[in-house]
Parts: structure tokens; sequence; C-alpha cells
């Protein structure tokens, strides 16, 4: 009996480099998705979406024709329709105001890198695929950057490296990652963790979901 394929998940890109884009098409592509569109300015990356209901898009921040926050109003408008679509913005630099808006209602599904990181073919392999599971990927700098931003008021009473694994957190890092980039075990990433929620004073409410209003107010982006 003829055994069936395993569901490929979608993706649609819009960069309008073209040299960029076949790029992007290959290392998605290698991530395991099919690529079911690629186009070159945000009122077709609309019309894709729409067309394709894919799994996760790809997008660049600046687009044509004015080439200022395209990408980024396109992406919010997707979030709204469609929030069972995962979106992966890309920048030349870091904007934090972008960024900001982006996370500010939901960070599930959603990471912002600069085009940079592109060239780490592993790392973003990585990346592409835990935001379309639903997870985060935020770039070091913006991260950085949306710091700035807020007053630390709040995080206090956080030892600096309860600070650091906040800050890995907020990158969407998993409890492993953050043991492997800090080169100690898991169990004490999630002590330090537990210690991190306990302090912020968060209502009682499943782990998940105490981990990202911790990471939201680490931010200043939301709630």
């Amino acid at each position: 009996m003829r055994q069936e394929e395993p569901d490929v998940r979608r993706a649609v890109i819009a960069e309008d480099s073209v040299l960029l884009r076949i790029g992007l098409v290959k290392v998605v592509e290698m991530a395991g998705f099919e690529v079911a569109a690629e186009v070159g300015d945000a009122h077709g990356l609309l019309a894709a979406v729409e067309k394709h209901r894919p799994d996760l898009a790809v997008v660049d921040v600046r687009m044509p024709p004015d080439f200022t926050d395209e990408g980024v109003r396109a992406a919010l408008s997707i979030r709204r329709s469609r929030p069972s679509t995962a979106v992966l913005m890309l920048s030349q630099y870091v904007e934090e105001r972008y960024a900001a808006d982006l996370l500010a209602t939901n960070i599930s599904g959603v990471g912002y890198l600069l085009k940079q990181r592109v060239a780490d073919v592993e790392e973003f392999i990585e990346a592409l695929q835990r935001v379309a599971d639903g997870g985060t990927a935020l770039d070091p700098q913006v991260v950085a950057q949306l710091l700035v931003r807020r007053p630390s008021d709040p995080l206090e009473r956080l030892t600096p490296r309860e600070r650091e694994v906040l800050a890995l957190m907020a990158e969407g890092r998993s409890n492993a990652g953050i043991a492997a980039q800090l080169v100690v075990s898991e169990s004490a990433v999630a002590k330090h963790i537990n210690n991190i929620l306990a302090k912020l004073d968060f209502p009682k409410a499943d782990a998940d979901h105490r981990r990202v209003l911790a990471v939201l107010h680490f931010l200043g982006v939301g709630a």
C-alpha cells in the first residue's frame, strides 16, 4: 500500500531584491517548506497570502513603492486576518519601532531578524522553523534596541544572570538553547526562569503564558 506523503508546510516570500529573494527561496526550501509564492512588494504579498494561505510569510520591512514601512503594515494585516500564518520580518538594520509594533499584541509565531543573519544558514533555518512552530525569533540587536526604549526599574529585582536568561528568552531560545549559550545545565536555566517569574509578580497562570508575559514585560511592548 502506498504511504501518504507528510504534509509539507508552505511559505511565501516578499523581498524586492531579486538576488536576496533567490537566496531566501533556497534556504526556505532547505528548511523543509514549499515556497508557494515569491513576490517583490506588499500588494503581491497580501494577494499571495490570501491565495495560498501559507504557514509562514518571510517579509522584508521596506518594499516598493515608497520603501518605508510597507512590509510591516502588510505583516500586521496578515497577523490580524490570518493569525495562523507565522511572520518572519527581515530588516537591513534595526528599526525598533517596527519590531515593537509587530510584537505588541502577540509574540507567538513571529520573528524579526537582520538580513545579515541569513548568511548563517543553519541558524536562519532554525529560526524559520521555530517561528513556523509558533515560537519567537528576535535578533539580539533588536532586543538590545527595544530595551533602550524602556525604563529598567521594573526589572531591578533580577540578578545579572537572570537578566541574561530573560534576554535569551526574548530572542526565542528554548531552555536547551539558553543552557548551551550560557554553558550551564538546563536545570539551572529552569531555576533561573522560575525565579524570574516569581520576582515579576505575574498572576497565577500556566507556565508558557507567564513566560510570554515575562518577555513582553522585558521588552516593554505589551501587557
